[in-house]
């Protein structure tokens, strides 16, 4: 992890209890943290997975991971060092496809494995994104599809086909949301939120809460993995999307005849889910057209509308 030009000392090597770092003139800085227990079984992509998820934080404000510090808990009686070693590769390796500094981090013993990080950006302080962002008249536009709570879930339970299952969930869980944050800060968008453990319901309806707007989803157009649909059709819905579910129906308007597992599904809890970008009209082919280019998807899932007196911040059609 040395010859990093950012890292004044604490290099690998150096022993140090902190990191002193460069910072860039005229930027404002974005923190954030993020760790949990594994999803996958495989080490090395769980640390993929959980480093992609907390990066996706910073990408959400349009900001640029700067460095990242690895957080690990880790029970030594239970595993061999050769998967906390993955581990941590794993995370590294997300960590530099970001362009971020590795600046070290923090381990305990614990009686779970854990793993995650706290990560520093930048941003430009007059161009960022945030929950407060959105005015109406804007178009709502999701980077990845949804599912992986239900994915991780059957994953657990050892489902049949879930060695599938896992392959898919790393595909989508592990990629970073590089493009959308370059998005967000090409095109001077205020309004965004990456999609996590709320599911796209709860985060589209803090972000209405948070700008005083209504928002309306179209189902049909929302992308869903189509094994998770499957999945949660057999009953397989994680306990934090049914409390997701349960939490914030009641702030929804739900039109009739709508698929009721699908509805379900947008309220799924996320790891590492995709990035909703708030994007004015005329700016929505630019945007679909680099995010696809990028390889992410492009999904136009909705748009905000003015509040009206009476009515629920949020309608499902």
């Amino acid at each position: 992890m040395g010859g990093d030009s950012r890292i004044l000392t604490g290099q690998a090597g150096d022993n140090e209890d902190a990191v002193v770092l460069r910072f860039p003139a005229g930027k404002a800085l974005v923190q954030s943290v993020d760790f949990f227990t594994p999803i996958v079984n495989d080490p090395f992509w769980f640390g993929q997975v959980a480093a992609a998820n907390a990066l996706s934080d910073i990408y959400a404000m349009g900001a640029e991971p700067y460095a990242a510090m690895s957080i690990v808990c880790f029970p030594i009686k239970k595993f061999p060092t050769r998967v906390l070693r993955r581990v941590l590769e794993g995370g590294l390796d997300k960590i530099l496809e970001a362009g971020a500094a590795p600046a070290g981090g923090h381990s305990v013993e614990d009686e779970e494995l854990k793993y995650g990080l706290a990560v520093s950006g930048t941003v430009d302080p007059d161009r960022f994104a945030s929950n407060r962002g959105l005015v109406p008249g804007l178009d709502l536009v999701l980077t990845k599809p949804l599912g992986t709570g239900v994915l991780a879930t059957a994953l657990k339970a050892e489902w049949e086909g879930y060695r599938d299952l896992e392959r898919l969930l790393h595909r989508w869980a592990s990629r970073l949301n590089r493009a959308g944050g370059r998005l967000i800060a090409e095109l001077g968008l205020t309004g965004a939120t990456d999609v996590t453990g709320f599911g796209l319901g709860g985060h589209v309806l803090e972000m209405a809460k948070a700008s005083g707007v209504a928002v309306e989803l179209w189902l049909e157009r929302i992308p869903f993995i189509p094994e998770a649909v499957d999945l949660a059709g057999m009953g397989l819905l994680p306990a934090g999307s049914i409390c997701n579910r349960n939490f914030y129906l009641p702030r929804v308007e739900v039109a009739k005849g709508l698929d009721p597992i699908r509805v379900d599904l947008v309220f799924d809890a996320q790891t590492s889910g995709g990035l909703v970008l708030a994007v004015p009209p005329e700016d929505l082919e630019r945007a679909c057209s680099a995010l696809r280019q990028a390889g992410d998807l492009a999904e136009h899932i909705g748009r905000t509308l003015a509040p009206e007196p009476g009515e629920k911040p949020l309608r499902l059609v």
